[in-house]
């Protein structure tokens, strides 16, 4: 299985500010990282009407490939849930990832034990609100939150402000997906995380 970490908080929590820091460093470094945003938005599609997929698809194909010289779409005409995650994810298995990093999906992945969770917040409120119910391993906090530089009782997750201290959060990733049982099999992945402290 892939590695998978989920990237959890409200709006403007600072997610995709984490998610943005995270792929660049580790893709950098030279890890393979996928992605999985969930989109709450009912009336999204990442087609555009007229254009000859959309038309495809109007038509009534189920699945639409858009294959352009540099970019591969598919499109999958069908309802989904948040249910639906595992074979979500399914959809990357075979892409040889180093890791996956998932945006959103809170209420399926707060319970798994095998996901590592990176917790976003504006407030030690909003923070509590989305470690309430979320299970380890939880490996830090970030978003706005961090930059008050208080440690709310109880917690003992490090928190994290990334503007100022990034190279933490990349770090604590790194030992993550070395402790995870089976990553070391992957020749390339020990040559990559071989000198984490």
């Amino acid at each position: 299985m892939i590695p998978i970490i989920a990237v959890l908080g409200a709006t403007k929590s600072g997610k995709t500010t984490l998610i943005e820091y995270l792929i660049s460093n580790l893709s950098n470094e030279g890890f393979k990282i996928g992605t999985i945003k969930h989109i709450h938005d009912t009336g999204f599609s990442i087609d555009t009407k007229g254009k000859d997929t959309w038309r495809h698809a109007k038509a009534g194909a189920e699945i639409v490939v858009g294959a352009a010289p540099k970019e591969i779409a598919i499109i999958r005409k069908k309802e989904t849930s948040e249910n639906e995650l595992e074979g979500i994810i399914d959809l990357v298995k075979d892409e040889k990832l180093d890791l996956l990093i998932i945006e959103g999906f809170h209420s399926v992945v707060c319970q798994r034990k095998d996901i590592f969770k990176i917790v976003a917040a504006k407030s030690e409120e909003e923070l509590r609100r989305t470690l309430e119910g979320t299970v380890d391993p939880v490996l830090a906090i970030t978003g706005p939150f961090a930059k008050l530089k208080v440690v709310p009782a109880g917690v003992k997750i490090p928190i994290i402000d990334i503007k100022t201290e990034g190279k933490k959060i990349v770090e604590i990733v790194k030992k993550a997906l070395v402790k995870r049982r089976n990553f070391g099999k992957s020749r390339r992945i020990r040559y990559l995380i071989a000198w984490v402290p």
